[in-house]
């Protein structure tokens, strides 16, 4: 037992260290292109006279910072604390519809699926 859980362990690690990766090789395509759209839409704002070239900035540097957080800052750690306070104070939440499941109600599942398919 102490096994599956150190192996189960190991496994939610590297998934998790798989996601900030993902997360730092997408912000560096994403801030790429960041940089680029704000430099454009920039110059483009002072050139026409139009600050309305501006406003696809706030939402592109909302998700950029959303990235850096993720990749580089303490989003996984604040994430790990709330779902924390969840586990503690809000357990009601996480109650499943109609309780836990149990081995008998498996094998009722099991057995009208058995007969469902033998009908046909």
């Amino acid at each position: 037992m102490e096994r599956q859980l150190m192996m189960q362990n190991e496994m939610r690690e590297r998934q998790m260290a798989m996601q900030i990766a993902w997360s730092r090789e997408f912000l560096k395509y994403f801030g790429t292109f960041f940089g680029i759209a704000a430099i454009s839409l920039t110059a483009g704002a002072i050139r026409k006279k139009k600050p309305a070239f501006l406003f696809p900035i706030i939402p592109l540097s909302f998700i950029f910072t959303y990235q850096y957080d993720l990749g580089y800052g303490t989003l996984l750690q604040r994430m790990k604390g709330e779902a924390e306070n969840i586990l503690e104070t809000e357990k009601s939440k996480l109650q499943l519809p109609r309780g836990m499941i149990t081995f008998e109600s498996l094998e009722k599942a099991r057995r009208e699926q058995s007969k469902f398919f033998i009908d046909k």
